[in-house]
């Protein structure tokens, strides 16, 4: 049932548009925008090794545009601030978020840094192999973001990652908790996290190599879990979501510590996996769900992207996984 109304798009879109309309709780999204060239394989290339792949891809992505257009899928009322080149690809992007719901009208048009590109390997067990060249979103910049959509635009949720610039990040988080805001950090790619940062996070959301890169602890089973969210926790982060792919994810928060189960299902790309759980965790938190019903949501719609080619395509709508519930 899920593959057949992924077919048909008109169908998913109009849904979609009924969410929209009744979504009272806004959600800023600040990050990147990327364009995906990926190409399938058998497997993927070792260091000096060149191989012959399969079909090749051209779709949307960047960790921010993705979290962006899964929220808004899933009902999430959107605005989403980036920085774009002035050419095809950023051109494209904007046009395309568009047609998604998602308010566009922060978006910046860098005069010299072109879009950013992403190459991506993809091999036949879903894995994959992604670079990177950021482009203008490296150059999105604490002046890019206007201090007035925090003071006036009553959002609930803030959801960064860290394919912009950290001081970028650790500003919009600071003035985001300043005025009440929830700032959710899916800190990806992995880098060093200040503690002012880390304050002023209301909910985190790495993956085991991403855990063990800011705490120093290796992934291991529950109790090194457990450590690392305690670590993170002492740093001062509210909440914390460690993300284990297909065994789910384990929560550590004021009302729930442990493990939720992931959805058993056949991956095709992991692509933005991690991004789709990001976008509908904030969606089901901006709700006003618990965290551990919130997980179980965002598991949902992580499981039904993997099942999907592309990054943003892969993004489930809200009655895709009201079918899995059901």
């Amino acid at each position: 049932m899920i593959a057949e109304i992924n077919n048909t798009e008109t169908a998913g879109k109009s849904i979609n548009i009924i969410y929209h309309n009744f979504s009272m709780n806004k959600i800023l999204v600040i990050g990147s925008s990327n364009t995906d060239m990926v190409i399938k394989t058998k497997k993927l290339p070792a260091p000096g090794e060149t191989i012959l792949g399969g079909t090749f891809l051209m779709n949307p992505g960047g960790k921010g545009a993705n979290q962006a257009v899964a929220a808004a899928r899933l009902g999430g009322k959107v605005t989403f601030i980036t920085k774009r080149g002035n050419d095809l690809f950023g051109n494209q992007a904007v046009g395309l978020l568009m047609r998604e719901g998602i308010d566009t009208q922060y978006v910046v048009k860098d005069p010299k840094f072109p879009s950013g590109v992403a190459l991506i390997t993809v091999d036949a067990s879903g894995e994959n192999s992604i670079v990177v060249a950021p482009g203008s979103n490296s150059n999105l910049l604490v002046e890019d973001i206007p201090t007035v959509i925090f003071e006036t635009a009553k959002f609930e949720i803030l959801l960064l990652q860290l394919e912009i610039p950290i001081i970028t990040v650790e500003y919009s988080a600071v003035t985001a908790t300043e005025h009440g805001i929830k700032v959710i950090l899916n800190p990806a790619p992995a880098c060093s996290l200040s503690d002012n940062l880390l304050e002023h996070t209301w909910l985190i959301t790495p993956n085991e190599t991403e855990t063990e890169a800011i705490t120093g602890i290796s992934i291991t089973d529950i109790p090194s879990l457990e450590k690392a969210a305690s670590i993170l926790q002492q740093r001062g982060v509210k909440n914390v979501i460690i993300t284990l792919g297909e065994k789910g994810a384990f929560v550590k928060s004021e009302n729930y510590t442990g493990l939720i189960p992931g959805v058993k299902v056949s991956p095709v790309d992991t692509t933005a996996a991690g991004d789709v759980f990001n976008g509908a965790l904030a969606v089901a938190i901006s709700e006003g769900k618990e965290i551990y019903e919130a997980v179980v949501f965002a598991n949902r719609a992580g499981s039904i992207a993997v099942t999907r080619m592309g990054a943003q395509a892969s993004a489930p709508y809200r009655n895709e996984i009201d079918l899995q519930i059901h």
